[in-house]
């Protein structure tokens, strides 16, 4: 199974991987279907499906699929002009493809929210539909957001037969699970990322590869700087103060005290991991890691070890990326990073096996400590659901980003203090994911009608 680093880290826009760049992606497919259709079309339609129409409006889904319809892509997203294009069309109620004539679309009447039940393939699931003149559909295609912004058709879920990655024989060391990943590594005597790093050598030069790996470290730790410049109320409705200024103000202030407690550490990897996710909340520029409702999560971790662990050094870091897109890679392949799939386990939990892996890796940790750093991560977070308050990213999921770092970081240390022996293999731990997330109830899967999102107050 090969899924390359730079399919599991993205640069995209927030607020979610799933509920925002996967239907912007959807559209753009289905712009590049209309191009190549012998139709003519005069209007678009499209029609939201299971989480994508429970959370969609908390998570901009409605937006994003109007804007990809209108040409905009999460890598190239520009607010300022995305704005402009979204009055325009509420205005004329036309839309101007990129090479497509204008077409007919009202917001309002067009994209509907269907809260009947989900589609077969997948909890997020839409329908786009190109018209005639006479407004007869000429063109139809469902898609599926299936986490961290992969989107198939019905036809490739079908082919796929499910949400699995395609495995690969192509790449040198196409290791499908934890196991064959750690007996590769010793027959080849190479750690995870030098391993990941020769299947994407197959693909891509090494000049390709460290300057991708280089943009994505560079767009993870601009958010990071811009969450801590910026406070105000995030968007959404729910009132919620941006805390990451506050924070490191305070712990700026503190600095050189003698009195400062030792824990204080813990409050510098929740204030990396909540200034990303205040930027996801507010619809900023992030990168998937391997969601957006998990984006600050490995972040925060990397920048633990940059500006906290004597000896830390920049170049490390592409190796911490290779490790855990190598981890998250298993996690998506054998069970699942979304959370409308398994809940709040397959995201943030997804997110601290990633990053407890890369950290002990960079710490010098063997292929056997580094699984169970992974191991162990994500062995405390199974079983967490997903309820979100009022469909939004942000209550519990900005403080949870933080957590998840705080834990990722004990997970190496633990695994670090041992020879990588252990009872629960991460195979193991994964499959348990899959099984529970299978197994929970379908209103603590990203809809908004469970947990805290009906416990606390919207208002």
């Amino acid at each position: 199974m090969f899924l390359s680093v730079f399919d599991m880290f993205k640069v995209g826009v927030g607020p979610s991987s799933s509920h925002t760049m996967g239907p912007m992606v959807a559209a753009a497919r289905f712009l590049d279907l209309l191009r190549a259709s012998p139709f003519h079309a005069a209007g678009l339609r499209g029609s939201l499906h299971g989480s994508l129409a429970f959370t969609g409006v908390g998570h901009a889904t409605d937006r994003a699929t109007i804007l990809g319809l209108a040409g905009f892509q999460p890598a190239t997203y520009d607010a300022a002009k995305a704005e402009a294009t979204l009055a325009a069309i509420h205005e004329t109620h036309k839309i101007q493809p990129p090479g497509l004539p204008e077409l007919s679309f009202d917001p309002k009447k067009d994209l509907t929210f269907d809260y009947g039940p989900a589609l077969p393939g997948h909890a997020n699931g839409m329908i786009l539909k190109a018209t005639d003149a006479q407004g007869d559909v000429i063109l139809e295609e469902t898609y599926y957001s299936i986490g961290g912004g992969f989107v198939l058709t019905a036809g490739e879920l079908a082919e796929a037969g499910g949400t699995k990655s395609k495995a690969r024989a192509d790449v040198p060391y196409p290791f499908e699970t934890a196991a064959e990943m750690l007996d590769m590594a010793r027959a080849s005597g190479l750690s995870i990322a030098q391993m990941k790093l020769q299947n994407e050598l197959k693909f891509r030069t090494k000049a390709e590869i460290d300057k991708g790996l280089s943009r994505l470290w560079e767009v993870m730790n601009a958010c990071i700087s811009r969450g801590m410049a910026v406070d105000g109320i995030l968007p959404g409705g729910l009132k919620v103060r941006r805390r990451a200024k506050g924070i490191y103000d305070a712990l700026m202030a503190e600095r050189g005290l003698n009195m400062t407690a030792p824990h204080t550490i813990n409050d510098w990897m929740s204030l990396y991991a909540m200034a990303v996710n205040e930027e996801n909340a507010a619809g900023g520029q992030v990168v998937t890691a391997p969601t957006n409702g998990a984006a600050g999560v490995l972040p925060a971790t990397i920048r633990y070890y940059l500006d906290h662990v004597p000896g830390a050094s920049l170049s490390r870091v592409p190796d911490f990326l290779l490790t855990a897109a190598a981890i998250g890679g298993l996690c998506k392949h054998n069970a699942s990073i979304s959370g409308a799939e398994c809940g709040c386990q397959a995201e943030v939990g997804s997110a601290a096996a990633m990053s407890a892996a890369g950290l002990a890796a960079v710490l010098g940790g063997t292929p056997e400590q580094v699984e169970n750093a992974a191991e162990i991560a994500l062995e405390h977070h199974l079983g967490m659901t997903c309820d979100p308050v009022k469909g939004l990213v942000q209550v519990p999921c900005i403080e949870r980003n933080g957590l998840g770092a705080i834990k990722a970081v004990s997970a190496a240390s633990l695994s670090m203090r041992g020879d990588g022996q252990h009872l629960v293999s991460l195979d193991a731990c994964i499959e348990t994911m899959r099984q529970t997330g299978h197994d929970m109830h379908e209103k603590y899967k990203e809809t908004s009608l469970g947990g805290l999102a009906v416990n606390v107050p919207n208002c």
